[in-house]
């Protein structure tokens, strides 16, 4: 049965429109990014089947062009709207950490790095820089490995702060594995980027494991 055919009280889009967006299961809200399904398929259906063949929302986002266009019904449209319904997603979360305190505001930091880092396949190793006000001056990209590790130089992360005239500095990288805990190599690197940021008046305020569903502060966890 075709969504039009459904009670308007059981429909997507009518029930974000009245309830709010938080109201609806992920499915729901990806029939409404869908807008249409397949023959014998709803909307809801084919969104459904999506999230079941990769496993989360995160990990759907996340996905290559040619995997994402080998759903059936799905195609290069679709992964482009997606595509730049995440790029705004990004750019609106970078937009509120440059107007706030990163310390004292820090969702928006949190949940700019879940959305770049979580679900990649491979690891990507990120800093974003502070001003001495702890107001996000940019946020890069540092390093880039393998599934299980990228290389880090604690060399190329003090030039970029230095040419961010950064004061502080929060780091982040994604575990592959969907696994938020920090290893004991992932301590051992902290240290040695706090001891050589440190040399240079570059403070480092956090370190931010990000997996599948979860993030885990090396601040909170007492670790720095």
């Amino acid at each position: 049965m075709a969504i039009t055919d459904w009670p308007e009280n059981e429909r997507p889009r009518e029930r974000l429109l009245a309830r709010g967006a938080a109201a609806l299961s992920d499915a729901e809200l990806l029939a409404i990014f869908l807008r249409t399904g397949m023959p014998g398929k709803s909307a809801v259906d084919m969104a459904r089947e999506l999230i079941i063949e990769f496993k989360s929302l995160t990990q759907l986002f996340a996905a290559s062009h040619a995997d994402f266009c080998a759903f059936p019904g799905l195609g290069d449209a679709k992964y482009a709207q997606l595509q730049a319904v995440l790029e705004m997603a990004r750019r609106a979360l970078t937009e509120q950490m440059r107007e706030a305190d990163a310390l004292n505001s820090p969702t928006a930091v949190r949940n700019y790095l879940r959305l770049a880092l979580a679900g990649k396949a491979h690891e990507v190793f990120c800093g974003v820089f502070l001003d001495s006000q702890n107001r996000v001056l940019a946020v890069e990209e540092l390093f880039r490995g393998t599934l299980a590790q990228a290389s880090v130089y604690p060399r190329e992360v003090v030039k970029r702060a230095l040419a961010h005239n950064a004061a502080g500095l929060i780091l982040a990288h994604n575990h592959p594995s969907g696994v938020a805990e920090p290893s004991r190599a992932d301590e051992n690197l902290t240290a040695s980027l706090k001891t050589a940021l440190a040399l240079v008046d570059v403070r480092v305020l956090d370190h931010f494991i990000i997996g599948h569903d979860a993030l885990t502060s090396f601040a909170e966890r007492g670790l720095l």
